[in-house]
């Protein structure tokens, strides 16, 4: 039963107020076909609205089956209208763009009923009106008394208590309106139809009950139904169910709704899409730039780690002095007046900062730090890592063509420094010859790293894979300077030296262009003699020199190590530093070999075993007293033979009568025999004491091991720790601050940072580029929220009836807002995906001027996959946010008002 207790309904315009409903109270019975009359302004709809919950009373109370709407909220009212009203409209009220069946289910969607129980109950209330063969028809595509009939199935889908209808004839023929009419009258047998119409007859003829209402008051009622309120309860506050819409119907909504306006929804995308295709042009070209500038940045790193030597000196506070006196100097900035001569102290000041500036690095202690793989130092080292250098000492001799013995570091040729070009970087690994230097070791187990791989293309052969191999690097010209090819025994040396007789003499020199295929290059063959092995133990038991003796070179040359070369590389033309800094690159296995070698020769083993004694000469490194000294000095010359004697012999006499021309000539004009004999008959405490003193030197334990080429790998020479980017290295730089803060003086670190004083304007560049991309996106942003807001707006407007549709069918605000952030979602997926299509078809020809403009290919727009995905979910969350108020004005529109929408 539903009672109206009362109620009174006004509408206030400005000081207009209008009475629609006047104290109205009526009782209606659950089953009975019920015609409000009325002419136009009666209140008639009105009743019929607040009775739907489309419109809400101002006082008194609806009550429905003894539930009081009195205190209802808007939440309470939508569950209402989807569960207890059914409506049927004189319009129909169809959702154009949806199916017949998509229409009929639509509340139940609401109600939250699975989807194939809508589905079912769809086709079964279909049936019911005689539509079950027009389910997927649009609303346009049938007649006014289909569409009618199907809006009647629409009302009882959800088996509502009260169909409420209004002018439901009054589009239609007499012939329809008379099977429109028995519909419901059928319908009334089970439920409370309640019809506004102006037509008295059909009232007449198939109304159960006629009320009449004029100016807002019931003035006539045919059958009315009183009830005892005694026997009634106290009306109650109830919900009447759940009422919600899911996405994915507001979804499909929207969906349908686009794909009915196909040409707009095309043009809305690309309008929206105009932002994301800026902001994905412009991350494409930053992304193209920065991936050259990482790969400047990874090659420039990697050619200018940050190094740090065990002799370090601070090239930053010396170019700082300097840079600040010249300014001082060319600004006039003096500290007198300019009235006399005042002495300019620059060079001393510049003197003492170099000498200041050397310092002795405890890399040991350093190294150990990076050793520990828990230091965050770690997350900021690049790919090639942490390389250290041991100052390995050898040589590596050759045959040339004419089969001469030629060491590679030019001291077999006349005057070869006079005129050689040395080549490399200062900071790089460098072995005992300019021409042979240890490659940049790669991770794990590669020999060589991926960056010097990656930036050379193999000419000839292969790169080394054992430590006896070696590569030649060319430049990129296929050229060696003519000086190394003579040091490598590649040209003959005779000729070198028939050409520097040439240049010193003054004469002009044409140098044939000489051609050397790769197999010629690589079927050289070189031979190394570490240092320890020049030591040659003697009869004495001491060890004796022999690097200067061609012949014992020579007999060792039989058992030195071969080393052979695998491959002839070239920089590749994109490549912009030279990563390999020598002719010659050997890998870091071969130092290894060298070390362990060197510790496991004779001299090495023999020192280690006499670490008082000097193997050298037999003697006492430190001598505790002037007696031992004057021992040592008496072993000393006694193991030297003639020519030896009369050398040290010269020695002392020029140094005793140096001032005393003429028997200083006398005593020189002796032989060798005589000097050697003077010397001996010389001898005294006094002389031996004198000349230990002034003419024998010891040494000392550690020198002699250092000669023979001894490292420890813990106390490398240098240290080079590579990274990937110049953010990188400043992290890094900080890390050995806070390292130098943490350990005593003697332990703190000293370095130049090369990089930094090379690229220091680099990383503001590329902010400043940053910055600007910034604000680009920015506006584009701004431009693509407005025209989304615009355009969803404007949707709103084109869908206000069907909003009202929905809100009387039982959606909610909250449901309407909903079903416009769908269609938003929807354009921007179209959007965002519509815009990154169009960008990467404009990439292909922006690459193409990039590299017209810029004359390289190393430069390429390109969007990342990543930023691809992002750029379509920012364009969703922008549309979204664009619609963000559209959507709430159509979540607050009036249902009423809505429905009265054309």
């Amino acid at each position: 039963m539903l009672q109206i207790d009362k109620i009174n309904k006004k509408y206030i315009t400005g000081d207009l107020v209008q009475t629609a409903l006047n104290d109205v109270s009526l009782n209606l019975r659950d089953n009975e076909l019920v015609a409000i009359l009325g002419p136009s302004g009666s209140g008639k709809t009105t009743l019929l609205n607040i009775i739907g919950g489309l419109d809400h009373y101002d006082s008194g109370d609806l009550i429905i089956n003894g539930i009081s709407t009195k205190k209802y909220t808007d939440r309470d009212w939508d569950s209402y209208r989807n569960h207890t009203i059914g409506f049927v409209f004189q319009s129909y009220n169809l959702i154009p763009h949806q199916t017949v069946l998509a229409n009929v289910e639509l509340a139940l969607t609401i109600s939250g009923v699975s989807k194939s129980e809508r589905k079912r109950r769809a086709i079964e209330a279909l049936e019911k009106v005689g539509l079950g063969n027009q389910l997927h028809k649009k609303p346009n595509q049938m007649s006014g008394g289909q569409m009618q009939r199907v809006a009647i199935a629409r009302a009882l889908i959800n088996d509502p208590d009260i169909l409420l209808a209004d002018e439901p004839t009054g589009a239609l023929d007499s012939e329809t309106s008379i099977q429109v009419m028995e519909l419901l009258k059928e319908v009334a047998k089970d439920k409370l139809v309640v019809m506004v119409t102006h037509n008295p007859e059909l009232a007449e003829d198939y109304a159960t009950r006629i009320v009449k209402v004029r100016d807002g008051k019931i003035i006539g009622d045919s059958n009315p139904y009183d009830v005892d309120e005694s026997q009634l309860g106290e009306a109650r506050h109830e919900n009447m169910g759940k009422a919600s819409m899911s996405f994915m119907t507001s979804l499909s909504l929207s969906f349908n709704n686009l794909k009915s306006k196909k040409g707009r929804t095309l043009l809305t995308a690309f309008a929206g899409s105009i932002g994301i295709i800026g902001i994905a042009l412009i991350l494409s070209i930053s992304n193209g730039v920065n991936t050259y500038i990482s790969d400047i940045q990874k090659s420039t790193m990697s050619s200018y780690p940050i190094s740090i030597e065990s002799q370090s000196v601070d090239l930053s506070s010396i170019m700082s002095t300097g840079q600040e006196n010249m300014s001082n100097k060319q600004n006039g900035d003096v500290d007198h007046d300019l009235d006399a001569v005042y002495s300019n102290d620059m060079e001393f000041e510049m003197a003492s900062t170099m000498t200041t500036s050397i310092t002795e690095n405890n890399l040991t202690e350093f190294k150990k730090y990076l050793d520990n793989k828990e230091n965050e130092i770690h997350n900021h080292i690049g790919e090639n890592g942490v390389v250290y250098s041991y100052d390995t000492k050898f040589n590596i001799y050759t045959y040339d063509v004419d089969d001469t013995i030629v060491n590679t570091d030019g001291s077999t040729l006349e005057n070869s420094s006079r005129y050689s070009v040395p080549q490399g970087a200062p900071m790089m690994t460098q072995g005992s010859s300019n021409n042979f230097k240890e490659l940049l070791p790669g991770t794990k187990d590669d020999l060589i790293s991926k960056t010097i791989t990656d930036n050379y293309d193999v000419l000839y052969g292969s790169w080394p894979r054992k430590y006896n191999e070696l590569v030649v690097a060319l430049d990129k010209n296929n050229e060696i300077s003519a000086t190394t090819l003579y040091k490598l025994g590649l040209l003959p040396s005779s000729e070198y030296n028939e050409l520097i007789k040439k240049i010193d003499a003054g004469e002009t020199v044409a140098l044939d262009n000489h051609k050397l295929s790769y197999k010629d290059v690589v079927n050289q063959k070189f031979y190394m003699i570490p240092n320890c092995d020049l030591y040659v133990k003697n009869d004495n038991g001491t060890f004796d020199y022999v690097g200067e003796d061609k012949a014992k070179v020579k007999e060792l040359l039989k058992n030195a190590l071969e080393l052979k070369v695998t491959g002839v590389v070239r920089p590749k033309e994109d490549t912009e530093t030279t990563l390999i800094s020598s002719t010659v690159g050997y890998t870091q296995a071969l130092t290894n070999y060298i070390i362990d070698y060197t510790n496991k020769s004779d001299v090495v083993k023999s020192q280690k075993d006499s670490k008082n004694i000097n193997v050298l000469n037999g003697m006492e490194f430190s001598p505790n007293s002037d007696d031992d000294k004057i021992k040592d000095a008496k072993k000393y010359i006694a193991s030297l033979g003639v020519s030896e004697k009369a050398n040290l012999a010269k020695e002392v006499l020029q140094a005793t009568y140096g001032d005393n021309q003429a028997l200083s000539s006398q005593m020189m004009g002796m032989d060798e025999t005589q000097l050697a004999a003077g010397l001996d008959q010389n001898l005294n405490d006094d002389s031996l004491l004198a000349i230990y003193n002034n003419y024998i030197s010891s040494g000392s334990y550690d020198d002699n091991m250092k000669t023979f080429g001894v490292v420890s790998l813990d106390a490398p020479s240098s240290i080079n720790i590579y990274c990937d980017s110049f953010e990188d290295k400043d992290e890094i730089a900080n890390y050995i601050q806070e390292y130098n803060e943490s350990v005593d003086e003697e332990y703190q670190i000293t370095y130049t940072d090369y990089v930094g004083l090379l690229m220091s304007s680099v990383t503001t560049i590329i902010n400043v580029i940053s910055y600007v991309l910034i604000a680009f996106v920015a506006v584009s942003l701004v431009v693509s929220s407005i025209m989304i807001g615009i355009i969803t707006y404007i949707s709103v407007m084109e869908r206000t009836k069907e909003i009202g549709i929905l809100r009387a069918i039982g959606a909610s605000k909250h449901n309407i807002s909903q079903v416009f952030n769908a269609e938003t979602f929807i354009i921007g997926i179209c959007s965002g995906t519509l815009g990154i299509g169009i960008t990467l078809l404009l990439l292909i020809p922006i690459n193409s001027i990039i590299h017209t403009l810029t004359g390289t290919n190393t430069v390429n727009a390109a969007l990342p996959f990543g930023n691809g995905v992002l750029l379509i979910i920012l364009s969703i969350v922008l549309t979204l946010i664009g619609g963000f108020i559209p959507a709430k004005k159509a979540a607050r529109k009036d249902p009423v008002t809505a429905l009265r929408t054309e």
